[in-house]
């Protein structure tokens, strides 16, 4: 590995270091701050904020944040297109065929529309 590389990991691990600590200290701030006073639950240390902070991530966030999972970012909207594509490469009776195979499973079936009567 050339110079270059090993400083920017050396960099990008300082950098994730730096967040971990600054988000850890607002963590037990706000704890120590909130949670005694509203819910009478005793003062925490970093470290347990630290932990605290990984394990609601883990629990509620993931990599949502970082357009990693879930479709985010550049591929969001991907499935739904590719649906659409296949949908409006349907003939009718393909259309009426999936419909049925659903059996409702995904919305409520739309009424066929009529044409007013003049």
């Amino acid at each position: 590995m050339s110079e270059r590389w090993v400083l920017r990991i050396f960099g990008f691990l300082l950098l994730v270091l730096i967040v971990i600590a600054g988000f850890g200290q607002a963590v037990l701030q706000l704890w120590n701050w909130l949670m005694p006073s509203i819910f009478g639950l005793h003062a925490i240390t970093f470290w347990q904020a630290v932990g605290l902070m990984g394990l609601s991530w883990i629990l509620f966030g993931g990599l949502r944040g970082f357009g990693m999972v879930r479709g985010g970012g550049r591929h969001r909207g991907h499935w739904r297109r590719g649906m659409r594509e296949r949908w409006e490469g349907m003939t009718p009776e393909q259309r009426d065929q999936f419909l049925k195979g659903m059996g409702g499973r995904c919305a409520e079936p739309r009424p066929a529309t009529t044409e007013p009567s003049a």
